[in-house]
């Protein structure tokens, strides 16, 4: 990113950009400083948006070997079109002979790095990018936005917030515009004003879930599932994000086991370090020998419901009652 902003900055500008990862807030809001920087506002003839999977590269040639009309450069964007997952050897090669006045900004959630096309990007531009932030930069991006509101949190509180609203920052954004409309007349923000006006992660539900197993709380479980379900969530991505917190489960076991301290562990799962206390809790409820077997579990649900021996809804239903309170669950140990 900071090589990005100094090009933008010093208007020393890449012919072809490649702007990439999972955190969308960030792709996107640089795709709009490249857009700004690269084409004159309003100017319909020499700037050009392409948007999805059916995307042609033979159109995005043509356009790009016509001269731009009174203008410096010719600028085509293209959006999620999936030529950075496939071959797409066309681009890759036109890419090496690109004229002077075309630019090509590429935006794109995911990549394989091993493509023809995304070395012909690295090799002639440059590829940004954008992955989840760690826990600190986010603390400090959230505290900026606080203060420009005229606004204060205590650590304890900023800390809530973020295990509420996740990483992404533009679920984070969209959360904190809700606080500062709750709190508009006051200048602190606590606890239960988080409470009353964010909402709760698809994710932090399925943790709870968990919980209620681990403690064998077989009417809790069921009640949240029974919620997730009135929110529209599909049985089977209920069932998937259990048997991925299961999943999550036994390799934070596995790694306490072999010693592993926290950030070691999150950063080799994945899980956002201020999340992994709670993992490390969660984990010792249980036996490594009831994950697998869990695990297992949540497959043969998943086999139930696409051989059609089971309905989805049911399915996912008997894998938590026998699993919070029936002869599986009862195999949960605590250390």
């Amino acid at each position: 990113m900071k090589r990005l902003l100094e090009d933008i900055k010093n208007n020393c500008l890449k012919q072809v950009y490649l702007l990439c990862g999972e955190e969308a807030y960030l792709r996107l809001q640089y795709r709009d400083r490249l857009r700004n920087a690269l084409a004159e506002p309003g100017d319909t003839m020499n700037y050009h948006y392409f948007e999805g999977k059916d995307t042609n590269p033979a159109e995005l040639i043509d356009l790009s070997e016509t001269v731009p009309f009174f203008a410096e450069r010719r600028v085509i964007f293209v959006e999620n079109s999936g030529f950075f997952k496939k071959t797409c050897e066309q681009l890759a090669d036109y890419l090496k002979q690109l004229p002077p006045t075309t630019y090509f900004v590429f935006i794109e959630t995911e990549v394989d790095k091993r493509g023809k096309l995304y070395k012909a990007v690295r090799d002639t531009g440059r590829v940004v990018e954008f992955s989840s932030q760690d826990e600190e930069t986010l603390k400090k991006w959230v505290l900026s936005l606080i203060r420009k509101e005229g606004k204060k949190i205590s650590g304890a509180t900023l800390h809530y917030f973020l295990q509420k609203t996740g990483t992404d920052m533009g679920n984070i954004r969209r959360e904190l515009e809700k606080v500062f409309c709750y709190t508009l007349d006051r200048e602190a923000i606590l606890q239960e004003d988080i409470d009353a006006v964010c909402t709760r992660l698809v994710s932090n539900q399925i943790f709870d879930m968990v919980d209620a197993i681990a403690l064998q709380k077989q009417q809790e479980a069921l009640r949240l599932y029974y919620d997730l379900l009135s929110l529209k969530e599909k049985p089977m991505r209920i069932l998937a994000l259990v048997g991925r917190q299961f999943n999550l489960l036994l390799q934070v076991k596995e790694l306490r086991k072999k010693g592993y301290a926290g950030r070691q562990i999150a950063e080799k799962t994945a899980i956002p370090v201020f999340f992994v206390g709670k993992y490390i809790s969660q984990a010792s409820a249980f036996t490594e020998a009831w994950l697998r077997d869990a695990l297992e579990a949540c497959v043969q649900a998943d086999e139930a419901v696409k051989t059609g021996r089971l309905g989805d809804v049911m399915s996912v239903e008997l894998l938590l009652i026998s699993y919070s309170g029936g002869t599986a669950g009862n195999q949960a140990a605590r250390h």
